[in-house]
């Protein structure tokens, strides 16, 4: 088949390939490992952000997670029906309704989380420290930008 586009179009088919592959390699590896701790992703991203960042309300669990609010509400679901988190409504706006960690998913998180982040380490070992931080700053840039100028 002959190609219609540009050098630089291919160029960036490329790049868009690379990065998809990567990271369905990247979240594949990472899945499997929080399925080691009897934990769905989205389980462990609720309990990981409620354990760095205190209680949040239901609407700010789903920016930080970049979800649907039904998500969240359905991962709040079952993880209340694990004892790990509860929901309450907030002291300063009864409208708003903030989910917590019980102790049962505070001593659940940090106990898998030290595992979490050794096994984040070991994926990244194919980059050298520098290539990380190139990569990291290259992905942030992309993605400010997409979020400026194409997302809007």
């Amino acid at each position: 088949a002959s190609r219609d586009w540009t050098e630089d179009q291919e160029r960036a088919l490329r790049t868009w390939i690379a990065l998809a592959r990567c990271y369905a390699s990247f979240s594949k590896a990472v899945i499997l490992k929080v399925t080691e701790y009897g934990l769905t992703t989205p389980q462990f991203g609720v309990l990981e952000a409620l354990y760095h960042l205190g209680p949040l309300s239901l609407g700010d669990l789903a920016d930080k997670l970049l979800v649907t609010g039904g998500n969240v509400t359905y991962v709040m679901d079952r993880l209340e029906n694990q004892g790990l988190v509860y929901r309450e409504r907030s002291p300063e706006d009864r409208r708003v309704i903030q989910a917590k960690l019980t102790e049962a998913g505070h001593a659940k998180i940090s106990d898998v989380f030290q595992g979490h982040v050794e096994h984040i380490e070991h994926l990244a070992r194919h980059l050298d420290v520098d290539a990380q931080d190139l990569l990291r700053s290259h992905l942030k840039t992309l993605g400010v930008g997409l979020q400026e100028n194409d997302l809007a």
